[in-house]
């Protein structure tokens, strides 16, 4: 007792380093360890491909040979040979192009008849089947079937698997009759329409026609018995038959490929039974194997007696007393009633006397459930037909370590490892066709969603509204209450049972004191951003809950005698959750976390199929046994109703005593009461393939999909922090707010420049970006400026990535089309994108007025500018006449011809400009210009940028305001506005 605490603190270090860190190794080293092996394998096969087009083109050569050989004409001869650098086909992209290929292939208008004969009777031109094809093909058909299809899983749900002759039964029983005479239709209509199965694309050539046939005919047989035999014997006896009906809630995946999404999440788990044959393979022969040692290990040696004195078969025979004591007696419990009972010489559940049993039992073991009474039993077990003797054997538990390093670190771990490979390579498969990668194509998701932020800012800057709005937006304020919070929850880590009276009330008091500040700052905010733009941001929707939560509870804390409601409490501690937004770092983890839900409803809708199914044939089965708390099926856990055999099934799931489970449902367990079975025999023996399988599907593969689905949403921890990813993006938003606090979706675009300095790498330039690097950036970004020279939000973002993640970056040449094929691109991955958002992530330059001013075109005069000042070209004339500068006519005629000749609406201020540049031009001498154009294709290598003089005689519609400087040697770091 005194080292309770010391022995707990060892478990709980134990679990956490040893099963939460180090076991979960055994699965990274097995990821690892399977990419990395299936890569080689892609690159051998790469291999073996190209030596086979090498022995090919070296058996055209000798055939060719022959061929001039025999008839004397020359061999022709290829003038042009096919260029090494010509792109293969092969491996992934095999696959990538014949599944684009049979989307291709699939019409998009009404699905024509097929040319062959139906049932060598019907042809196409047949007026049954002609009907027959247009019912079918119905716009409303499939909505019908798929109503029907809900309403009979309803129906198979709300039947009492007890009473056969129930009431409600009667009722669902004359539906079923309604059901399958409809399925019937359907399946008759698709067979008179596609045929039967001896052409291609008949109605039994693909697999969900195939399990909707089976369904019908296994109706058809269960209605034909019940009819049949009055008593209804036949059709009890098929009651799992019956239970196949159940198939028919699989109709609805035929619309999986209308999902993408979860199209995908299905495609991986079939591609991943596909991967794991041979790994099951090789884990049934490993089984196997085991099994076969175990029995000749512990063959007959799991037998006991009931009498735990008596150890052979031999003396376990006659009665024995049992003292128990006496349950009724609640005064004198301590008084044991003896009880007497017949001796039994029984085997244990799990035992190896056989290898299929030893397999099972190796099975349950593997699980890790119920483990430890096995290994308990083996260290026990003696001779053959003897009974056990505790740590008889301690040797024995070697066989289990090995078997335990072989199986659940080994073998489970490479099976998980194999459903996240498949479920990336799944995702990746995808986006062969489009050219881009996963990364990529989840920054361009996170920017066709993204919107921008409003930032409400009260409009009167001397009123007490507006005063109160810089309190509470103040980073002092934030930290303020972020301390109260963790004051907060160390004040609610202070109670505890049994506490003084005094401690008690000072704690109850120190609640109010909290509850009243976290009030007060919710009528703060309140005042300060309004009733509608408060509600807007769902963090301070959260803040009102809890506030109003906790006011609620401390009300009612002087009546706790009279109401009970100690939930109220978890609105304090729920303050917590308000820290999550504190940090980078956590707001980066905070929003993968989100981003992993978006796609776990499609895992969940797969893994309710599977319950689905799994409860309705339990509830077909084992629904009538009869309940008792001595066994795992008892009031709490029993399949008497559906929503009781969703529960079961989670308990299953989840591992915990699933072997008692399948136990207490086989053959020969006794019928309730009010099953009406005059053998009062329940159960079957189909418990032992229900479960195991269940256990397969559901522990090993559908709930693995939530790991494969986390660790592919979380893959940025173990990729290089330069990489811009999705993860990134939610900074440009929020800092975006700051600038354009009204989420108008526009900014000019020097404050966007400004932002892009104020957000470090790898999404922004950061602050110690060089400034001929950041306007190069800005040049290949190139967003066109609308009239009042300002920027969209997501073309900004989608340029930045884009510029980020070189997503078809090519050369200014190539760079018109390289912006056609990125819009096929994005078109053909998010075919449901309007028209106008795609315009907003490239912009058409063609819909766009003529001619258009870009980003790109004002910093690449700015670098030209540079350039030619850094040069002798550039030198200040002594004197008090000032020229215009040469970047000053190239944006003066920019924006002028912009405005259709009018900058600032005055012609002859544009004429002066013209005609002083030329002036100034023409001042030059022809070998001087020469050597501009030189200058300025060189790039400057001379120059540097350090100042621009003359700064007032820029045009004013570029916003920039330079001043006079001393230097002869000018660069972009004097422009102040720029902040690039």
């Amino acid at each position: 007792k005194k080292g309770g605490k010391n022995y707990a603190r060892d478990v709980i270090v134990l679990v956490l380093f040893g099963n939460d860190t180090l076991l979960n190794v055994f699965l990274a080293i097995a990821v690892d360890n399977l990419a990395n092996a299936q890569e080689l394998t892609a690159a051998e096969e790469e291999q073996e491909e190209e030596e086979k087009e090498k022995q090919q083109q070296e058996l055209e050569k000798e055939m060719e040979a022959l061929q001039m050989s025999g008839d004397g004409s020359p061999p022709k001869v290829e003038i042009c040979p096919p260029s090494p650098s010509a792109p293969r086909s092969k491996g992934k992209g095999k696959r990538g192009a014949k599944k684009h290929q049979e989307e291709e292939e699939e019409p998009s208008g009404p699905k024509p008849m097929l040319p062959y004969s139906s049932m060598f009777i019907l042809t196409s031109t047949n007026p049954i089947r002609r009907t027959a094809h247009w019912i079918v093909n119905m716009k409303y058909f499939d909505f019908i079937i798929m109503g029907v299809i809900s309403m009979s899983s309803v129906a198979l749900a709300a039947e009492d698997p007890v009473d056969e002759k129930a009431s409600q039964n009667d009722f669902l029983n004359n539906l079923d009759y309604a059901f399958t005479v409809v399925f019937t239709m359907e399946m008759v209509l698709k067979v008179l329409d596609l045929g039967v199965v001896l052409h291609p694309g008949s109605y039994l050539r693909e697999f969900w026609n195939i399990m909707d046939a089976v369904v019908v005919i296994c109706a058809l047989v269960s209605i034909g018995f019940n009819l049949y035999d009055e008593s209804g014997n036949a059709g009890q006896n098929l009651s799992t038959i019956k239970s196949l009906r159940v198939l028919r809630v699989l109709r609805p995946l035929k619309t999986i490929k209308r999902v993408p999404k979860l199209k995908a999440v299905f495609d991986c788990v079939v591609n991943s039974l596909k991967n794991v044959i041979n790994i099951l393979i090789v884990y049934i022969l490993f089984q196997f194997i085991f099994a076969v040692i175990a029995v000749q290990l512990f063959n007959g040696r799991f037998f006991f007696c009931t009498d735990e004195s008596k150890f052979t078969f031999e003396d376990c025979k006659g009665k024995f007393f049992v003292f128990q004591a006496d349950e009724s007696d609640d005064v004198n419990a301590d008084k044991f009633m003896p009880k007497v009972e017949d001796r039994e010489w029984k085997l244990r559940c799990f035992h190896y006397d056989n290898v299929a049993v030893a397999m099972l039992t190796l099975f349950a073991v593997q699980t890790g459930e119920g483990w430890p009474q096995v290994l308990q039993n083996s260290m026990a077990a003696t001779y053959e037909d003897m009974g056990p003797i505790t740590n008889f054997r301690i040797e024995m538990s070697i066989f289990y370590i090995i078997y335990f390093v072989v199986f659940p670190f080994f073998f489970v771990n490479i099976f998980v490892a194999l459903i996240i490979i498949t479920f990336q390579e799944q995702g990746e498969a995808e986006l062969q066709d489009g050219e881009i990668d996963k990364n990529q194509k989840s920054c361009i998701d996170f920017v066709i969603g993204a919107r921008p932020l409003e930032r409400y800012m009260p409009k009167q800057s001397k009123a007490l509204k507006h005063f109160i709005w810089r309190i509470v937006v103040s980073d002092y304020f934030e930290y303020f209450i972020m301390m109260l919070i963790v004051c907060n929850t160390v004040l609610l880590m202070m109670k505890f049972n049994g506490a003084p009276e005094k401690f008690t009330k000072l704690l109850q008091k120190l609640n109010y004191v909290f509850t009243f500040n976290f009030l007060l700052e919710c009528i703060m905010k309140i005042i300060a951003f309004g009733w509608q733009n408060f509600f807007k941001d769902p963090w301070n929707t959260f803040d009102f809950i809890t506030v109003i939560g906790s006011i609620v509870d401390a009300a009612v804390q002087e009546y706790q005698n009279f109401i009970n409601v100690g939930f109220l409490r978890l609105f304090r501690a729920a303050r917590l959750i308000k820290l999550l937004r504190q940090g980078y770092t956590i707001r980066i983890l905070l929003w993968t976390f989100v981003q992993s839900f978006k796609a776990l409803p499609y895992v969940c809708l797969l893994i309710g199929m599977l319950f689905f199914i799994y409860a309705i044939i339990g509830m077909q089965v084992f629904g009538n046994i009869e309940l008792n708390p001595e066994t795992a099926i008892n009031r709490h856990n029993n399949f008497r109703s559906f929503v009781q055999g969703l529960m079961l099934l989670f308990r299953c799931a989840t591992g915990e005593a699933w072997p008692s489970i399948m136990l207490a449902c086989v053959k020969n367990r006794k019928c309730d009461p009010a099953a009406d079975k005059p053998d009062n025999e329940c159960g079957s023996n189909l418990a032992y393939s229900y479960f195991v399988s269940f256990i397969f599907f559901c522990s090993f593969l559908m709930l693995n999909l939530f790991v494969a689905v986390i660790m592919d949403n979380f893959d940025y921890l173990t990729r290089d922090s330069s990489i811009l990813g999705a993860h990134h993006l939610d900074e440009f938003v929020r800092i975006w707010a700051e600038y354009d606090p009204n989420a108008t979706g526009k900014i000019h675009y020097k404050e966007a420049v400004e932002m892009l300095r104020n957000i470090e790498p790898p999404l922004g330039f950061g602050s110690k970006c060089p400034d001929r690097l950041a306007a190069k950036k800005l040049i290949r970004m190139n967003m066109p400026l609308d009239e009042d020279q300002s920027v969209q939000f997501t073309t900004t973002m989608f340029a930045l990535i884009r510029e980020n993640l070189s997503i078809k970056m090519r050369c200014a040449d190539e760079m018109d089309q390289a912006d056609e094929e990125l819009r096929d691109t994005i078109r053909l991955i998010w075919p449901i994108e309007s028209k106008k958002m795609l315009n907003l992530l490239l912009p058409n330059k063609s819909e766009l007025p003529k001619p258009v001013l870009t980003v790109g075109k004002i910093y690449a005069g700015m670098l030209i500018l540079d350039g030619w000042r850094t040069t002798r070209f550039g030198k200040i004339q002594t004197g008090d006449v000032q020229r215009s500068s040469f970047f000053d006519c190239l944006l003066d005629m920019a924006v002028g011809s912009w405005n259709n000749g009018r900058p600032h609406g005055e012609e002859d201020e544009a004429s002066c400009l013209l005609s002083r540049c030329n002036t100034m031009r023409r001042s030059k001498k022809d070998k001087q210009n020469l050597e501009l154009t030189d200058v300025v294709v060189s790039n400057s290598r001379r120059g540097s940028m350090s100042s621009i003089p003359d700064q007032h005689r820029l045009h004013p519609s570029s916003s920039y305001r330079i001043h006079q400087s001393r230097s002869r040697s000018p660069s972009l770091r004097s422009l102040p506005n720029i902040k690039l």
